[in-house]
């Protein structure tokens, strides 16, 4: 068994208990899910197109930071001009929470993205109640079908979604799914290897109506460059930042580098 198969079961596990504690009446009734989402893919395609990531800790390189707060990363960020913050709620395995979210929320008028593993429409309806203003569908762990109704039912609360994939047949089987944004990882889920590679080898396949993102393993703005030129507008960074004492100011340079290479 695999670290993502276990994530999975787990993740199915802990979202029928949620199910059984908090009913969809509950979610609804939070004060943020009536409001107005922004989008991440204009913001991608007007801004910068870094989406920054907050995170705490992975199962391939166990702690990353667990001494800031989510509320001055979200503003740091949002001071940076990060064109959207990627928020990680999974507990057991990335030390994040949905609370991780609304502070995030609460703190930055920027779009956000639940980092989570989607299993079910619950984890979409939560996402639009904790101020979430896109999901992420991972295609490495959905069926057609399932990304298909879980990204219907983001559409239908007015959210965007981020479809991930990490190689021609999982791009293949996205095709059909109403997703905002398609989302290469250069991280090989088997042996967490990174390549950049994987991005410019797919980015050809990728239909021009998503927005293209490429994530995992950027750490130098003349990745981007590159990867601007195989037709990448978003660029999702996690760890490079978190591992600074202050990932809004080390955003901040990345981004004024980026500029200055334009």
């Amino acid at each position: 068994m695999t670290i993502l198969d276990k994530i999975i079961k787990d993740k199915l596990k802990e979202v029928e208990l949620k199910k059984s504690l908090i009913p969809v009446s509950q979610l609804e009734a939070s004060v943020l899910f009536g409001r107005k989402c922004i989008s991440l893919a204009e913001n991608i395609k007007n801004g910068s197109g870094i989406i920054a990531e907050h995170k705490r800790r992975s199962p391939s390189k166990s702690v990353i930071n667990q001494d800031l707060n989510v509320q001055e990363v979200a503003k740091g960020y949002e001071s940076a001009g990060v064109s959207g913050m990627s928020v990680l709620t999974d507990g057991k395995y990335f030390g994040g929470s949905l609370e991780d979210l609304l502070y995030a929320r609460a703190s930055a008028n920027i779009p956000i993205l639940r980092k989570e593993f989607m299993v079910d429409p619950y984890q979409v309806i939560e996402a639009k109640a904790y101020g979430a203003d896109a999901i992420l569908l991972i295609a490495a762990v959905l069926t057609e079908k399932q990304m298909i109704h879980l990204a219907n039912k983001a559409k239908e609360l007015g959210m965007e979604v981020l479809l991930e994939v990490h190689n021609e047949e999982e791009l293949q089987k996205s095709l059909r799914v109403k997703a905002d944004m398609l989302g290469v990882n250069n991280r090989n889920l088997k042996t967490f290897e990174v390549s950049i590679e994987n991005s410019k080898k797919l980015a050809p396949l990728i239909p021009e109506h998503f927005v293209k993102v490429s994530e995992s393993g950027i750490s130098d703005p003349a990745v981007i460059a590159e990867l601007k030129e195989s037709g990448y507008k978003g660029f999702l960074i996690g760890e490079n930042f978190m591992r600074t004492e202050n990932p809004g100011k080390a955003a901040k340079k990345f981004i004024a580098e980026l500029k200055s290479m334009v």
